[in-house]
């Protein structure tokens, strides 16, 4: 079970702020978390009957965990992908939450579930781009993610 202070560092994910929406000049962009809470309310919305939702929900909440940590990667950072995923790794299994089975499911893509909530997580950033475009921004290229998975 996890610790106090390890809810409370993972709670800081509420504080981790969208590297992308920031970089494509966003005003006051959404946190990770919220982004987390998205995913989930699509999810509630959307899962399909042959899935486990609570599973679903359990990678929605999780996938994105070790941001608090590592920060928001984007691939304009210039870090590889096995370098990312090293990096988080690491992360989960210092932060003493229980959450490196979910992040190693959804990383791997192995199950219809992760599979669904990989969808999941572009729909959001989908969604999110046009509501944030109501300030002016072609945010084009965050909505084409959808289509091209």
């Amino acid at each position: 079970m996890a610790t106090r202070e390890a809810l409370i560092e993972a709670l800081g994910l509420k504080n981790v702020v969208r590297a992308g929406w920031v970089l494509a000049g966003v005003e006051d962009p959404e946190s990770v978390a919220a982004h987390s809470w998205g995913m989930a309310l699509l999810a509630t919305q959307l899962c399909p009957d042959d899935l486990n939702l609570q599973r679903v929900l359990e990678l929605c909440i999780l996938h994105d965990i070790a941001e608090v940590r590592v920060g928001d990667i984007t691939p304009h950072d210039g870090i590889s992908p096995e370098e990312k995923h090293r990096r988080e790794t690491k992360a989960i299994h210092e932060m003493g939450i229980d959450a490196s089975e979910i992040f190693s499911e959804y990383e791997s893509q192995d199950t219809p579930e992760s599979q669904f909530v990989r969808y999941l997580d572009k729909l959001d950033m989908a969604l999110q781009a046009e509501i944030y475009e109501s300030q002016g921004l072609d945010l084009t290229e965050f909505k084409k993610a959808v289509k091209e998975w």
